[in-house]
């Protein structure tokens, strides 16, 4: 049966970063991008329709975020997560990286240290070294393809002997498809409640988990979790929204929060974008139903790879995701170095992905594929990337 899902919308020309970004980048025009994370989908109905209404009104000024907007945002996380956050620990930010970033520079100091788990998103790096903190890496472990956190008392003797101020934490992770349990969130909170360390939680990707791995919210752990913690979440990756702008930060903690609040105000952000928040709120109140099929149509499309590498590349080993819509990929077996690996993916299959070293030590010989979109499209790199590594 066909799917809406499965319908390829030309993307071209629309000052979209994906596909616009082919020729930029210098690779083959016929290349097939499944790098950067957003869908191939269109938003759904809701949130179009609302826009159309912002339009139709015709009068875009400056905004602020009202009672309306927060109970929306509230219904969607009591309904999916069980959790209530408070209307004051709301705080509006242009997008999930702006958000952790600034929350770095509010809460700790130039050349204090921060704690990441590698490999990750690569912008976790690069916010710390560029807001000149100093990254220490607790590495993820691999096992027969499945990745755990380090033991409690590794994770401890790392913050102790770097005076580790913040822990960013990816939850669900990306790139390995982690998502973590209730009882490793709760090991990591421990630790951290003992030395004092600030746990920024990036949970973008929460709405994404399959079943039988739910996602625990940080701030949901405990009292002592929820007092210091900061938690960034969107409606971007779930509904495919993340050109409107729009992200929102929990901060329960009364201190914490007028710190970021003030290094907001310092970068002079003061207005959400109104086009984000009215689809937000759309979102929030009438996507679920849409939401639920997308999944199920996401599940597909790792069915559809898992099946394909198991018969048609069997060098290739899929990491089994329990959340994201980002496949975690074993390149090794090809035995090529990355530098060989890229090679061959973008100048002979020619398709874009995420190559695994640019997320840290860990990534190497890996490559994270964006599977949200069309199967069909799916199926056209996949029968590429097997052209090229019998070539």
């Amino acid at each position: 049966m066909s799917s809406r899902f499965d319908e390829i919308i030309d993307r071209r020309h629309t000052m979209c970063e994906k596909y616009d970004g082919v020729e930029r980048a210098g690779r083959p025009a016929d290349t097939i991008p499944l790098w950067v994370a957003d869908m191939d989908f269109r938003a759904p109905d809701c949130v179009r329709g609302a826009l159309r209404r912002l339009a139709d009104h015709g009068i875009f000024g400056y905004t602020f975020v009202g009672g309306e907007y927060f109970d929306a945002v509230r219904g969607w996380y009591k309904s999916r997560f069980g959790w209530e956050p408070q209307r004051e620990w709301l705080v509006c930010t242009p997008g999930v990286v702006y958000g952790f970033s600034a929350a770095i520079e509010a809460l700790s100091e130039p050349g204090d240290a921060v704690l990441i788990q590698q490999p990750v998103y690569y912008p976790f790096a690069s916010s710390i070294r560029e807001t000149g903190r100093v990254l220490v890496n607790s590495p993820l472990r691999e096992e027969d393809g499945a990745y755990r956190m380090e033991p409690p008392e590794d994770l401890e003797r790392r913050i102790v002997e770097n005076n580790v101020r913040i822990f960013l934490l990816c939850s669900p992770h990306n790139p390995v498809g982690r998502v973590w349990t209730r009882d490793e969130l709760a090991a990591v909170s421990d630790v951290c409640a003992r030395h004092g360390v600030t746990v920024i939680s990036d949970e973008i990707h929460a709405d994404f988990t399959h079943p039988g791995h739910p996602h625990t919210v940080f701030a949901s752990l405990s009292k002592e979790a929820e007092q210091s913690c900061v938690v960034c979440t969107a409606p971007s990756k779930t509904f495919n929204l993340a050109g409107l702008q729009t992200s929102n930060l929990f901060v329960p903690n009364e201190e914490l929060r007028k710190k970021l609040r003030d290094r907001l105000r310092a970068l002079h952000f003061e207005a959400p974008n109104l086009a984000g928040l009215t689809a937000c709120m759309a979102a929030y109140r009438e996507g679920a139903a849409w939401l639920d099929e997308l999944l199920a149509y996401l599940r597909g499309n790792t069915d559809f790879v898992r099946a394909f590498l198991a018969n048609r590349l069997l060098a290739l080993r899929l990491t089994e995701p329990e959340g994201t819509y980002l496949l975690w990929i074993d390149c090794r077996g090809l035995g090529l170095s990355d530098e060989a690996l890229g090679e061959l993916l973008t100048n002979r299959a020619r398709v874009w992905i995420d190559d695994g070293p640019m997320f840290g030590p860990g990534g190497e010989g890996f490559i994270r594929v964006n599977a949200a979109c069309p199967r069909a499209v799916l199926e056209k790199a996949f029968a590429r990337i097997t052209e090229a590594v019998g070539k």
